[in-house]
């Protein structure tokens, strides 16, 4: 039911309380846009959604409405056909300086294990579209995390990453011992874990955190670059391709290769994989349909 001016006007008026009553059931039915982040669609065809963290002075901590407002925005990217990739990024100073302390310095543990606290932080990887990480600057703590929950990570050549939890009593609670550990090693996450100490982006290029490193003015524009490269394909066999690799962390060699083998298998159903062919062998552009 839709209340008039007149009626809202009216029930204002009898009591305070009544009237933030009306407050919020006037906010609640407007879709609010989002404050904690911005989103565009970019790229030559406007087929790459750029996420901008945006909370310039807590150096983008990442609180729960930034996080409630990046989940909301991811699920409708990965509903939108126009786009093929998404990227992730910060400011040049900070891609996310951890998460935001002040509104976990007051939890007790009944309530953090009973909400389950931080697990809706994580929905980053439940999106099918690929997501690529553009870091500049700080991704410590939580920052880490998120970078480490997208698909693919290019880096500014003066980013640094970190797990620094244990300096403030408590460690690592969205990935950050077990992604980190499966990518760089037990050596160098143990250390980055107990000790707190940073890498730089040079390291962490070295250690295969991530994949590229660019000047801080150059990261997004290539991480866009790479979101159109992405989005030049078929869109249904970039999401198998993404799902085969994610795969690899979940299985042995021997289930993964059969995993990988049976989707190879299943490209042969679908016209994109024809498609695909065809155009090599004619030399021509193909022209997915996602069938």
């Amino acid at each position: 039911m839709v209340l008039g001016v007149p009626r809202i006007a009216a029930l204002a008026g009898r009591t305070c309380h009544a009237a933030k009553q009306v407050q919020q059931v006037l906010k609640a039915s407007t879709a609010a846009a989002p404050e904690m982040i911005k989103v565009s669609k970019v790229g030559e065809k406007k087929n790459v959604a750029l996420i901008e963290l945006n909370r310039p002075k807590a150096l983008n901590a990442l609180c729960n409405q930034l996080m409630s407002e990046l989940s909301t925005s991811l699920n409708e990217l990965d509903s939108d056909k126009s786009i093929g990739a998404i990227v992730i990024t910060g400011s040049e100073r900070a891609f996310a300086a951890g998460a935001d302390i002040k509104e976990m310095v007051g939890r007790d543990f009944s309530s953090t294990f009973a909400n389950r606290f931080l697990e809706d932080w994580t929905d980053v990887v439940k999106v099918r579209k690929p997501v690529i990480a553009a870091v500049n600057g700080f991704a410590l703590g939580g920052g880490c995390e998120l970078a480490m929950m997208c698909d693919i990570i290019y880096a500014g050549e003066k980013a640094f990453f970190g797990q620094p939890e244990i300096n403030i009593g408590t460690i690592p609670g969205a990935g950050g011992t077990q992604r980190l550990t499966r990518v760089v090693g037990k050596s160098l996450a143990m250390e980055m874990c107990l000790t707190g100490n940073r890498i730089s982006a040079k390291e962490a290029l070295e250690s295969g955190l991530v994949s590229k490193l660019y000047p801080a003015g150059d990261l997004v524009k290539e991480a866009v670059k790479l979101g159109e490269k992405i989005s030049a394909q078929s869109p249904l066999i970039v999401q198998m391709a993404k799902e085969a690799v994610n795969s690899a962390y979940e299985m042995t060699l021997k289930d993964g290769l059969q995993f990988e083998r049976r989707f190879f298998h299943t490209t042969f159903a679908t016209k994109d994989r024809k498609e695909g062919m065809t155009a090599f062998a004619e030399k021509r552009a193909p022209k997915w349909t996602s069938e």
